[in-house]
């Protein structure tokens, strides 16, 4: 259904983007339980976890900044990859009424992209919501504090 046909039909227009590999996991699970109505989007910058993703759409970030090998747990290498497709991501959210962005956090693309995507989803006027998981203690402080830091990121930029 186009969005045209959403809009007159008084739906709302409702797109989920699972950033890095955890929001991919996370999308890919929403699609294999069949929830309908929604759109997917799979946002990675590992190119082989967008190859098996089941979402609607799929973004490889960051294909300059990456070349399409992930991000390497850096967080920072994430926003850059984001930043990089910033026009693509805007195009995407254009017309949403809501935005769920949802990624596991400590890690590089999740951390580092999904802040992005909630800014450029709330800029063009969505309801954003920001739906993350933090990392296992076991997985260690430094994952823990990349996941601080990006759900403090995250947090300017959802409703």
């Amino acid at each position: 259904m186009d969005d045209g046909a959403q809009k007159e039909q008084g739906k709302a227009r409702i797109l989920v983007v699972g950033a890095g590999g955890g929001g991919g996991n996370a999308v890919n699970n929403m699609v294999a339980a069949g929830l309908a109505g929604t759109m997917f989007v799979a946002a990675n910058t590992d190119r082989q976890a967008l190859v098996d993703s089941r979402a609607d759409v799929t973004i490889q970030l960051g294909r300059q900044a990456t070349r399409g090998l992930g991000a390497g747990a850096d967080p920072v290498k994430g926003r850059e990859a984001a930043l990089e497709d910033k026009t693509q991501i805007s195009e995407l959210v254009k017309g949403c009424d809501m935005v769920f962005v949802t990624a596991g956090m400590g890690g590089g693309t999740g951390t580092g992209s999904a802040p992005v995507i909630a800014q450029v989803a709330r800029e063009a006027g969505a309801l954003t919501v920001g739906v993350v998981t933090r990392p296992f203690t076991f997985e260690g402080i430094p994952r823990m504090r990349n996941a601080d830091m990006g759900i403090r990121e995250l947090a300017k930029s959802v409703d």
